[in-house]
């Protein structure tokens, strides 16, 4: 790539940082690479300087004495990537200290994950914090807490209204994970238990995120034809953020299936209505045209699910229920686009890599009852299917793009175990849609995914190369730069990232982890109004 010219700009930055002197040191000194800030201003060519575990000084070259210096002529250097949704638990929560460091999305220069998503952050913030820093991580962790795990600590499983009390017990777990440094409220209206909640009880629950500063995060109720509809799912969202007094944001906004392929324009329109009437609202998106997800929640209504995995497969035990869930499934199976649109993604699993239509003829059975034979594969605890994860190919080019280029978006991978996205949504991104279809340019790829990630989130001191911040730092080969994972091999690191710091430690170098897991827990500062500790 041609190195950019120093610019005024570089001049001004220098003028921010003290004047170098005789004697200056620095820990590591990042020489001569194309800075891109997170901001919106235009790449320059200069030097970062960490001390500890902050930057000191980002400008032009001065020539400062390092311990470590990085030759970073020809490379792109920018605030380490901030991934604002994310499945990690099978690394940052595994026994191994290896999985800790988090390896998936280190090779792609990501410093900072967002987890609890999908409603699924356990309101036991603080000591979950604890546990994560005493057993070390790779990355740095911030979270949300979940209306899943919420309305499951007290409803269980079950499609029903709660009572009084009960609201007042999911109320209270809400304030009390916003009093331990959750960034606000996530649901995942698409999956049971989720799914039986109404709109009144989710705003119910939101207000005490909103009343504290949180912002409320959402898989939403239904990015296809399932239920509400897309457009109708939407306007839910958004009106549970405007009456819960909190910014809405949209986790890997798409338009899903075949029945609402091309209705981006629309979806687009509702957000941009919001947006003018006073209402924050935002997205991320994942560069890819197969969605992650499950063969239960993908085809199996919702209504089979009530009172969980034993209560589903009691109801497939009875032939008259089972009539009506396998004339639901075939329809949800249409709206996918057809069993070649699934792929089976569980590792371990005599189908994976496999379809769904590929199964069905190889057992001899049609997709729909093929589907029912994984599923009752249940796992070791019997709470779920074991092998049940599908890459679902439902989304269209047109869509993808036109969502991409709104700038209100940002980038998440939504990685997951099994779908190509959890170690390659990030190079995918600059391989795809920067480099090789211009769909967006390089600065904009990175500003969406360093600063604009943090201003969204409120993260405060990083996602942006500047002196007083944290040295979350990535070093990156824009020519080698790549995924390596694809779908029928997704669990493979990604190339070309140079060096990767996370608080002023090198934990990445060539490709590589060091063994240093310097990851933090970010937590949000207290919010007033929080009982006394």
């Amino acid at each position: 790539m041609r190195r950019a010219v120093v610019s005024m700009l570089a001049l001004a930055l220098a003028g921010c940082a003290a004047t170098a002197g005789s004697g200056r040191r620095a820990d590591v000194a990042i020489r001569g690479g194309t800075l891109y800030s997170g901001g919106e201003g235009a790449a320059v060519v200069g030097d970062v300087e960490i001390v500890g575990d902050r930057i000191v000084y980002v400008g032009p070259s001065r020539g400062t004495a390092a311990a470590r210096v990085i030759d970073a002529a020809g490379k792109i250097v920018a605030p380490g990537f901030i991934d604002p949704h994310t499945h990690p638990d099978s690394y940052i929560r595994s026994a191994d200290p290896v999985a800790r460091r988090n390896l998936p999305w280190l090779a792609q220069g990501v410093s900072t994950i967002i987890h609890g998503v999908d409603g699924g952050g356990s309101p036991d913030v603080a000591a979950d914090a604890a546990r994560l820093e005493a057993s070390g991580i790779g990355t740095n962790v911030a979270r949300f807490v979940g209306f899943g795990a919420v309305r499951e600590a007290v409803l269980g499983q079950d499609d029903r209204v709660p009572t009084a009390a009960e609201l007042a017990r999911e109320k209270a777990l809400v304030v009390k994970a916003m009093c331990e440094g959750a960034l606000g409220l996530s649901t995942g209206l698409f999956y049971a238990p989720q799914s039986f909640a109404t709109t009144e009880e989710v705003i119910a629950v939101a207000r005490e995120a909103g009343s504290r500063g949180g912002m409320y995060d959402t898989h939403q109720r239904d990015e296809s034809s399932y239920t509400i509809g897309l457009l109708g799912s939407t306007r839910e969202a958004i009106r549970i953020g405007r009456e819960a007094g909190m910014p809405v944001h949209f986790a890997h906004l798409k338009a899903l299936g075949v029945d609402v392929h091309g209705q981006a324009p629309q979806l687009i329109a509702e957000i941009e209505a919001a947006r003018a009437a006073g209402i924050d609202v935002t997205a991320d998106q994942y560069p890819w045209d197969a969605s992650g997800s499950s063969v239960d929640a993908s085809l199996v209504p919702r209504w089979a699910v009530d009172g969980g995995y034993k209560a589903m497969i009691a109801r497939f035990d009875t032939p008259a229920t089972m009539a009506r869930i396998k004339g639901e499934m075939a329809e949800n199976l249409r709206r996918r686009g057809g069993a070649d649109s699934l792929l089976l993604t569980s590792a371990g699993q005599p189908w994976t890599g496999r379809t769904l239509a590929q199964m069905g003829q190889s057992w001899g059975i049609d997709p729909i009852e093929a589907a029912i034979r994984i599923l009752r594969v249940a796992n070791p605890r019997g709470t779920g299917a074991a092998g049940s994860a599908v890459a679902s190919f439902n989304m269209a080019d047109r869509d993808i793009d036109l969502i991409m280029r709104q700038p209100w978006v940002v980038t998440g991978s939504d990685g997951s175990d099994g779908h190509p996205r959890q170690y390659a949504t990030f190079p995918r991104l600059y391989a795809e849609y920067v480099r090789k279809r211009g769909v967006i340019d390089l600065a904009t790829m990175i500003r969406r995914s360093t600063g604009k990630v943090a201003d969204m989130y409120r993260i405060e001191r990083r996602g942006y190369l500047r002196a007083g911040y944290f040295a979350d730092v990535v070093v990156f080969d824009p020519e080698e730069y790549a995924p390596r994972a694809d779908y029928v091999n997704p669990a493979l690191p990604a190339a070309g990232v140079t060096a990767l710091f996370v608080n002023g430690v090198l934990a990445l170098e060539d490709g590589a982890a060091t063994g240093a897991t310097a990851g933090r827990a970010l937590l949000r500062a207290r919010p007033a109004g929080c009982p006394a500790v």
